[in-house]
This record gives structure tokens, C-alpha cells and sequence, in this order.
């Protein structure tokens, strides 16, 4: 009897032992299932910002992703359950499905992958004849040393931003009351040849218009450059910068920080400018997006 019962006992421990390896697995698909990826705005066309949201069923350390061949790192409200992160279409990527994977690593230290496929479209972008100096079209020698030099200057200060948000709240426009001209997109055909793609909005301002940082961060490059003029760049963190151009003159200096709103410049029609306006462009991993889709986005608050 002694031995029927010690069988038994054992018959059981082991159909229990079963059961929770069995059960454990399900559990984890469970959890799996439960976190999900999200984009605003949900449709997304060559040139577009968007904000991505990932949802956790489990607390994470860091996330982390990539789309379009670039990193995309996020951040995270305070239950680092929900982690959001800044990212846009180049305004020259062609319509198509584009994979964005995202790493999760959980504080037990596994990792959890998200897939989603993004859609692209294609924006209706138009054509805009300007004239403006033929230096500025076909530049001489001495020109072109300088278009070389400048290149250096914005390689190295576009490879100098912060690893964490340095912005705070939602972006706004540098300026309040002028309207919009050429628009972001546009195909831009100097003295009759096709010169490129317009990767900023231009603003109709007069001559020391003040002009005002789209949102907090850190100034990386301010003085004039060739084609630019006078030009200030602001990183924001995490590799997205906005970039002033034209100005008639510069209030701030490379290494200060800057908060939204603030006074960085006066607008002018220095560089390569067909008269007094003031060019904004947004950066983000070398991908130009459109500002005015970026002021429409409602950021999170992550504090």
C-alpha cells in the first residue's frame, strides 16, 4: 500500500512539474501579445515627422529601433511601460512598405521584438522657377572651396547631438504672424535649371523680422555660410535639429542652450535668397521632414 501511494505522489509532482512548463510559454505569448506599436500620424507621405509609441505589457530598460536604415532611439514615460521616440520619411524616399523593427530589452535583462510595416506615399510636391545670382547657380573656384569648407562645418555640427530629448513640450513656428511662400517639397528650378528638392518652408518676413527657436536645445552651428547665409542650428536630441537660414543677423552662439520660443536671430537675404524671408528646415538622422507637419504633432509628456 506504502508503494501505491509513493506512486501516486510521485504520478502527481511530476503531472504538476508538466503543467508549469506547459503553462509558462503561454504565458509569455500572452504578455507578447499585448504590447503594441502605434504612429501619429497613422498615414505618412515622403517628407513626413511622425511620433512612435510602443506599449509594453512589461517594464523595459531601453528601446531601441530601426527604420529606413536609421536608429531610432526611444524614450519613456515613468512606468517605462510606454516609450516614445521622434522620426520622419525623407522627403526623397520613394512610395513603398518600409519594416520598422523595435528591440525592447525587459528588466529581467530578455529582449522582446516588434515588427510593423509602414506604408509610404507619395506626396504631390510641385515645380518653382526662381532667379537668383548666377554665382549662386554655377559658383567659381574660390566659391566652390568655400560650398566645400561649409560642408565640413555642417557635417560636424549635425554629428553633434544629444542622446536624450533636450525639447520640451510641442514645436511651434519661428514666427507667428508671417504667412508661409514656398512650401515644403517643392521641386526648385534656379535661373531655368533644376537645381533640387526644397527641404525646408520658407516664410515671408521683412529684414530683422526676430525669429524664434522652434523649441528647446543646444546651438551647435551659428555664422554665415555660402548658399545658407547667415545660419543657426539647434539640436534637440536624439538626432532631430532645426536649421535657420538667411538671417541678417544672430543673437546666439554655438554652445547655448536655448529655450522654446526664444529670440536666436533676425531674418534677412543673405545666401542664396531671392529676397528677405526666413528658411526653416528640420532634420532628423539626415532625413529632411516637413516643419509644418511637425508643429502639428501633440508631443507627449513624459514627466
Amino acid at each position: 500500500m506504502l508503494s501505491i501511494a509513493i506512486g501516486k505522489r510521485v504520478r502527481v509532482f511530476a503531472l504538476t512539474v508538466m503543467t508549469l512548463f506547459a503553462v509558462r510559454p503561454a504565458l509569455c505569448s500572452d504578455a507578447a501579445a499585448l504590447d503594441s506599436v502605434s504612429l501619429t500620424p497613422e498615414s505618412l507621405s515622403n517628407g513626413a515627422p511622425c511620433l512612435i509609441m510602443v506599449t509594453l505589457h512589461d517594464a523595459a530598460s531601453a528601446v531601441t529601433g530601426t527604420w529606413q536604415g536609421h536608429p531610432v532611439v526611444f524614450f519613456a514615460k515613468p512606468d517605462r511601460r510606454t516609450w516614445f521616440a521622434l522620426a520622419g520619411v525623407d522627403v526623397e524616399v520613394h512610395p513603398s512598405d518600409y519594416p520598422l523593427i523595435i528591440d525592447a530589452t525587459l528588466k529581467e535583462g530578455t529582449h522582446r521584438t516588434l515588427h510593423k510595416d509602414v506604408h509610404i506615399d507619395e506626396a504631390p510636391y510641385e515645380k518653382v522657377p526662381l532667379t537668383v545670382p548666377d554665382k549662386f547657380v554655377e559658383p567659381n573656384p574660390t566659391a566652390l572651396k568655400k560650398i566645400a569648407a561649409d560642408r565640413i562645418v555642417k557635417d560636424k555640427a549635425f554629428a553633434n547631438s544629444a542622446f536624450q530629448p533636450v525639447w520640451s513640450g510641442n514645436f511651434q513656428p519661428p514666427l507667428r504672424l508671417a504667412p508661409q511662400s514656398d512650401s515644403f517639397g517643392n521641386q526648385r528650378i534656379f535661373n531655368g535649371k533644376l537645381d533640387s528638392v526644397h527641404r525646408g518652408l520658407d516664410y515671408h518676413a521683412k529684414m530683422h523680422t526676430p525669429v524664434a527657436a522652434i523649441n528647446s536645445g543646444r546651438v551647435v552651428l551659428a555664422r554665415p555660410l555660402y548658399y545658407e547665409g547667415g545660419c543657426v542650428i539647434i539640436d534637440h536630441g536624439l538626432g532631430l535639429m532645426s536649421i535657420y537660414m538667411h538671417l541678417s543677423q544672430i543673437e546666439v552662439a554655438v554652445g547655448k542652450k536655448v529655450r522654446r520660443g526664444q529670440i536666436i536671430a533676425l531674418s534677412g537675404a543673405s545666401g542664396r535668397a531671392t529676397g528677405p524671408h526666413l528658411h526653416l528646415g528640420v532634420r532628423w538622422e539626415g532625413s529632411y521632414l516637413d516643419p509644418a507637419k511637425l508643429f502639428q504633432i501633440q508631443m507627449p509628456q513624459t514627466r
